[in-house]
């Protein structure tokens, strides 16, 4: 089969999902030859991707410049992106502006086609990460203006900054470079707000209005909603990610992950594998367990799940149509499914919020995700629960303390009135 000299990553939107054997092999390799968390930037990067699922142009420029920019660090240099400091963000840009001649196309094609003999999605060989231009017929010194840079690094950045509220990442060194580059002047390429779309949480009320949408729901259509119900009340409560509860490749969440300590009978949820490789236990509120309750008896199971039980954590409304569990009712959903569900449910939520008045809350939900409930549970943990900081950094999984910290948010009014009432001797009175 002939290959082009860059194995693209990413299918159009309709099959990014699905896989590709030709790239899997292809990341097997770099992972046990050079790049040894390949696998886990690819996962990530794919979940990004399908983030941007409603513009496809949005998508499709995504996707080129990732796919050009993980060429780099895995062929190239050989380096995770995690290891990518700023410098290294110039050689890249030195790369892009002097790329090897047979990396440059002089026609837009698909990077993926079909192989009709042996019906599978296979990397186009007439595909190339770089585009030059014709003039009358002759090929152009390959050339990348200014605008093109800018629009590279700025994909990138963001990127970064979806690794980063992962917490799968420290540091953007693509920002880095743009606030160093011959562009940090221009205020549209300067980061207005720290506070990125992927790490915003929901308000109290922007998050009301979702759970009371979503308990509505499942009171009136049971047989779709209860697990709806369930789905975001522990994503929000244990502060998880969309695949912490979602079936993927090595993983396929069940009841028995509900755990009962035998000494203290307190619950927790139990993560055996986490995109980062580890495992926690996330404590549980009495409230999550009254939905467990109610959600398992939906089901006809007993109310506590018993030590060895298998039965999948969100059981399918109908058979898969496709994949490793086509024609099987009884299995988990997929990264997908559960993605799309959550999305059409926030969406409705943000019409209610609308309904009521509510036009710029509304709005803002329906830029937020799946993935910003986790951010939304922490958030409301820390700054309105008022849960100590080391009890959410176990919880959510985080190594540093300064990471969780982030997530503290005070008012100025809240600054200046604890400001004003503290005294100068807290023993004095005391007899």
């Amino acid at each position: 089969m002939q290959l082009p000299p860059v194995i693209p990553l990413f299918d159009s939107i309709e099959f990014i999902h699905e896989g590709n054997s030709i790239v899997n092999q292809y990341i097997t390799q770099i992972s046990l030859q050079n790049v040894a968390d390949a696998g886990l930037v690819m996962e990530h990067a794919t979940d990004w991707l399908f983030e941007q699922k409603q513009s496809e142009n949005n998508y499709k420029t995504y996707r080129s410049e990732l796919t050009t920019f993980l060429h780099w660090c895995f062929d190239v240099v050989a380096m995770s992106p995690m290891a990518v400091m700023r410098k290294d963000m110039s050689r890249y840009v030195d790369y892009c502006l002097n790329p090897p001649v047979d990396l440059i196309g002089y026609f837009n094609v698909a990077q993926f086609k079909q192989d009709k003999q042996q019906d599978l999605r296979v990397p186009n060989p007439a595909w190339r990460p770089f585009v030059g231009k014709k003039r009358q017929g002759q090929l152009q010194a390959y050339t990348l203006s200014d605008n093109a840079l800018k629009t590279k690094i700025a994909v990138l950045s963001s990127f970064y900054a979806y690794l980063m509220s992962e917490e799968y990442c420290e540091r953007n060194p693509a920002q880095l470079w743009l606030n160093h580059s011959r562009f940090a002047s221009n205020p549209q390429y300067q980061r207005q707000n720290l506070e990125d779309e992927n790490s915003l949480a929901f308000t109290e009320l922007q998050w009301s209005y979702v759970m009371t949408t979503v308990t509505a729901l499942a009171e009136e259509f049971p047989e779709i909603h209860q697990r709806s119900l369930f789905l975001i009340s522990l994503i929000y409560s244990c502060y998880l990610r969309i695949s912490d509860v979602s079936a993927r490749a090595g993983y396929s969440p069940v009841m028995s992950q509900f755990r009962q300590n035998p000494q203290t009978g307190i619950w927790s949820f139990h993560i055996p594998l986490s995109k980062g490789g580890k495992k926690r236990s996330v404590s549980i509120s009495k409230a999550l367990l009254a939905a467990l309750v109610t959600y398992r008896r939906y089901l006809g199971l007993a109310d506590f799940p018993l030590q060895d039980e298998t039965h999948p954590l969100f059981v399918r409304h109908r058979a898969a149509g496709r994949g490793r569990d086509v024609g099987l009712l009884n299995a988990n959903l997929g990264i997908r499914q559960i993605r799309d569900e959550i999305q059409q449910l926030i969406n409705l939520a943000a019409d209610n919020a609308h309904n009521d008045g509510f036009i710029a809350d509304a709005q803002q939900m329906r830029k937020l995700t799946a993935h910003n409930i986790r951010h939304t549970g922490i958030t409301h943990d820390i700054n309105i629960n008022r849960r100590p900081l080391s009890h959410v950094q176990a919880d959510a999984g985080h190594e540093s303390i300064d990471t969780t910290s982030q997530y503290l948010h005070t008012s100025l009014i809240e600054r200046h009135e604890s400001g004003y009432n503290k005294p100068l001797d807290h023993l004095q009175g005391i007899v």
